[in-house]
């Protein structure tokens, strides 16, 4: 049974500070930076809503604030199968790991995760995503 709504649903919210907050999983930074953080990244998710790799009638996204060992905090966000709760892809707009060089990267299901299915830019990931 569904309980959550889809990226199409989510994207046609009114997006209360309320409602940003329920898309995050974990964090490691204040409850304004997260706000803030949660525009930005919903920014991104629908910039992408358009791309023919997911279905927004059958997927459902969760953000995550990373704390790395070495670098510095960093957002993503997680595109998931509505029904099996399955990650179709992890996306990173711009890492905080240093050796990323502030690039960003996708990872997918359908290399089971193994390496990155795209590294570059938020605007060459952007383009990954709809071509």
């Amino acid at each position: 049974m569904k309980d959550r709504l889809t990226i199409s649903e989510t994207l046609q919210s009114h997006q209360t500070d309320d409602f940003i907050k329920s898309l995050w999983y974990d964090w490691f930074c204040s409850d304004k930076a997260l706000l803030n953080k949660g525009r930005s990244l919903l920014k991104k998710l629908k910039a992408i809503s358009k791309s023919n790799k997911f279905d927004t009638e059958k997927t459902y996204v969760f953000f995550k604030n990373c704390c790395p060992m070495n670098g510095n905090l960093y957002d993503q966000f997680k595109i998931c199968d509505i029904e099996t709760g399955d990650v179709l892809y992890c996306i990173t707009p711009k890492s905080g790991h240093a050796f990323m060089n502030g690039k960003g990267d996708v990872w997918g299901k359908e290399n089971d995760f193994m390496e990155p299915l795209f590294v570059g830019s938020w605007k060459e990931i952007k383009e990954w995503f709809l071509k």
